[in-house]
């Protein structure tokens, strides 16, 4: 019973369709009769009685598939149960005419249905007219997929496309900038090696966060040498403030991810919990796969996690709306503070394994 009360109520078009359909196939009955010259009171009351059974017969039929979700099956699986459905919904129409004609209807004895054979043919007619109510149906549901593909490629290019932009403003602003080459600066005389190694992880990050554009998503392997470049030049800034560790299981670097996810939920972890205190704290990132096949990744930082009502941030919002179009519902991205610990946040990034692309070059 719960799966057919969550079935999503009739659009206004579904009953335009049901409707004009099914008055064109009456429409159709009289004038073949007309032309044989057999219309009559009782022809039309017969026509009438099996157009409202087999629209409430389609209609139970929508509810089923829907319930079952028979619409995000592959053809041939589907075929095997419309097979089974329409024979059993040509019987059981049959069934349920012949009784309102019988006992409800109750024409002259010419009109009354005679014998098996009747029976068969009539049911052999529903059967041939199931097969086409669902030729169009799944045909007009394929259809709105196909176009509600396209409408969530067009949202994905444009959360991408946003994402570039609050990373290039954000992620890599120009006060970090600022920071990042007055550092390395700083110590071109002190450690030279150390000022070329930091280039070198900027350089990799501004290349990086470039790159967003020609890709949806990345092995996570890729976004956490990211990740190390940008703990590296916090840590000039922040030096034995900062203090972090990366335990990822080996089997989970392959994971396909979007971009700049878990640099966000580090960023964020530095931007609101240990940049402003005194003392610094600890960033503890984790990632496994499950028996399931789920990426699960989280980042425990030092902090507090007291977001305004109505407000999550921007960057928050837009991975989380890049996770939605690209694994639906089976990708979460949820931040809290630790119940067990005290002055912990929590980030837990959940997802789905894809197919393994490979690495993304740098």
């Amino acid at each position: 019973m719960s799966a057919y009360a969550a079935v999503p109520a009739p659009t206004r078009a579904y009953w335009y369709c049901q409707a004009g359909g099914w008055v064109l196939y009456a429409a159709f009955n009289v004038v073949v009769f007309s032309a044989l010259s057999r219309f009559s009171a009782d022809v039309a009351l017969i026509t009438l009685t099996i157009v409202l059974t087999l629209l409430g017969l389609t209609h139970a039929l929508r509810y089923h598939i829907r319930a079952r979700r028979w619409e995000h099956l592959a053809p041939l699986p589907l075929l095997g149960r419309l097979v089974l459905t329409n024979l059993l919904l040509s019987v059981l129409s049959q069934v349920i005419i012949w009784a309102l004609i019988i006992w409800v209807v109750r024409p002259t004895p010419d009109g009354q249905p005679q014998g098996w054979g009747q029976f068969l043919g009539y049911a052999l007619n529903v059967n041939l007219l199931l097969w086409l109510w669902e030729g169009f149906y799944f045909g007009w549901h394929y259809l709105n997929r196909s176009r509600q593909a396209e409408v969530d490629k067009w949202k994905l290019t444009a959360a991408v496309r946003e994402a570039e932009m609050r990373t290039l403003k954000t992620q890599i602003n120009p006060h970090f900038m600022f920071n990042g080459l007055n550092n390395i600066r700083a110590l071109v005389m002190e450690d030279p090696a150390r000022a070329r190694a930091m280039i070198t992880h900027l350089s990799d990050l501004l290349r990086y966060s470039i790159q967003l554009n020609s890709t949806e998503q990345v092995p996570l392997a890729r976004e956490l040498e990211i990740v190390e470049h940008y703990l590296q030049l916090e840590a000039i800034q922040l030096e034995e403030r900062l203090r972090y560790s990366l335990d990822v299981d080996p089997a989970a670097l392959p994971v396909l991810i979007p971009p700049m996810t878990v640099q966000l939920l580090i960023e964020n972890a530095i931007k609101h919990g240990l940049a402003p205190r005194p003392e610094g704290g600890t960033i503890q990132l984790t990632a496994q796969l499950n028996d399931s096949s789920t990426l699960h990744l989280r980042v425990r930082s030092t902090g507090n996690y007291a977001p305004a009502p109505g407000h999550q941030g921007v960057g928050l919002r837009n991975a989380r709306e890049r996770l939605a179009l690209l694994f639906g519902p089976a990708a979460h991205l949820h931040l809290a503070n630790d119940p067990h610990a005290p002055d912990t946040v929590v980030a837990h990034l959940q997802l789905p394994v894809q197919p393994v692309a490979p690495l993304v070059g740098q």
